[in-house]
């Protein structure tokens, strides 16, 4: 995926791959050039580092609220389990949403995550079934944005960054086309 934020001056620190089948939307991440561990709290979601994904499977450009069909998904290195060391993946509410999409289960989303001398790679998946009114065969357009948040590197975006509301205007995400094959 590309980094326009880097237009705006703001640092690319990670290389951002996103890819869709009829099983669910998969993402892999690899950040590089971090000194530091990476600061990842299960109870502080909105504050903690990891790849922040915004989806609107039903491709609404104009609208400024989400709705149900506007998700927010978080996926971090680290963070879970008694030591935080276990990767996290959850579902998280859009502040200001006219509504929320169905709940998830805590199982429903898939992580894998490894540590690297100079940051970490992650891979996940967001199932179908996470993603409400997601119809690849009803419509083959969606909006999308993403965050690469670090306490250490900063924002790396996908377009626009966090000095415009982006982590809950739809209308500023970026629209894909998804192909078969």
């Amino acid at each position: 995926m590309p980094s326009f934020g880097a237009l705006a001056g703001r640092s690319v620190f990670s290389d951002v791959r996103i890819a869709w089948s009829d099983a669910g939307i998969g993402i892999h991440v690899m950040v590089n050039g971090k000194r530091q561990v990476p600061w990842c709290r299960e109870t502080r979601l909105d504050e903690s580092d990891g790849f922040h994904f915004w989806i609107d499977t039903r491709c609404s450009p104009g609208i400024h609220r989400a709705t149900q069909y506007c998700h927010r998904f978080l996926f971090m290195p680290a963070g879970g389990g008694p030591k935080r060391e276990k990767p996290v993946a959850s579902m998280i509410e859009i502040h200001r949403a006219r509504a929320n999409p169905k709940p998830i289960g805590p199982e429903t989303l898939l992580i894998k995550a490894f540590p690297r001398h100079d940051g970490y790679e992650l891979s996940g998946l967001i199932p179908t079934s996470a993603l409400t009114g997601f119809d690849p065969d009803d419509g083959m357009r969606i909006s999308l944005y993403y965050a690469v948040i670090d306490r250490e590197l900063g924002w790396q975006t996908l377009a626009a960054g966090p000095e415009y509301p982006v982590t809950e205007d739809p209308s500023l995400w970026a629209e894909a086309v998804l192909r078969k094959g």
